[in-house]
């Protein structure tokens, strides 16, 4: 397995195309049951493979991620050739931007010298969907990327 598997909320949400997966495999719902009982190692990889479909989809579309952790705000936008980060530095401990209280600071004070602005390029290792997936992993979620546009902006 390449990335992880699906959570039992995501396979709910993905009944659907999960059916028409295991019908290009020629697998009916009576195999399926079978499968499961009979042969779980088996109905195991099946659903490993179907993760991995599903996570590679999912990471060739995704253009933005974002990151938020207590002082920092990273947010990326992945092209073709490389990832460019814009990093926003609170320079006080005292404010928590992933609260709603500190992320109003943060927008109200953006000029201030307590808030550094950073821009970096990097290039992707050899499979870029893994670049991606390791970013997710570490708990950065996929978005538009009106964030990342709006400090574009600011910083351009």
């Amino acid at each position: 397995m390449k990335y992880r598997r699906l959570t039992k909320e995501q396979f709910e949400e993905l009944h659907q195309e999960f059916i028409n997966f295991l019908a290009t495999q020629s697998i009916t719902a009576d195999e399926w049951a079978n499968l499961k009982v009979n042969k779980p190692e088996l109905a195991e990889m099946e659903l490993d493979v179907f993760s991995d479909l599903i996570w590679e989809g999912v990471l060739n579309q995704a253009s933005y991620l974002e990151h938020f952790a207590p002082q920092h705000m990273y947010l990326f936008h992945l092209d073709e050739a490389n990832m460019h980060a814009i990093v926003v530095n609170v320079k006080n401990d005292a404010i928590d931007i992933t609260t709603k209280e500190g992320y109003n600071w943060l927008r109200d004070h953006l000029m201030d010298d307590s808030v550094e602005f950073l821009q970096a390029d990097k290039a992707y290792s050899d499979d870029k969907n893994a670049d991606k997936f390791s970013m997710i992993e570490q708990g950065a979620s996929i978005t538009k990327g009106e964030l990342y546009h709006y400090f574009h902006n600011i910083i351009n």
